[in-house]
C-alpha cells in the first residue's frame, strides 16, 4: 500500500529500508529512499512501520 503519496513510497519500500538498509527511524528511511517528508501526513504511519520492522533488521556485523 502507498504510505507516502508525495514521494510514492510504499510500506514495502519503508520496511525494506529498515530491514536491508539498517535505518532506525522513519526520517532515515525516507532519506535513504531519496527524499524526506513533504507534507507530513504519512509520518505517523511511517514511524509505526519502522517500529514494527526494527526486530527484523539484519545485523550487518553478523553477515
Amino acid at each position: 500500500m502507498y504510505v507516502c503519496l508525495c514521494n510514492g513510497y510504499t510500506d514495502r519500500d519503508i520496511r525494506n529500508a529498515v530491514r536491508e538498509g539498517g535505518v532506525r527511524t522513519a526520517e532515515e528511511a525516507y532519506l535513504s529512499l531519496g527524499n524526506g517528508f513533504c507534507c507530513g501526513a504519512c509520518q505517523d504511519c511511517a514511524c509505526q512501520l519502522v517500529e514494527e520492522e526494527l526486530p527484523n533488521q539484519r545485523l550487518l556485523a553478523a553477515e
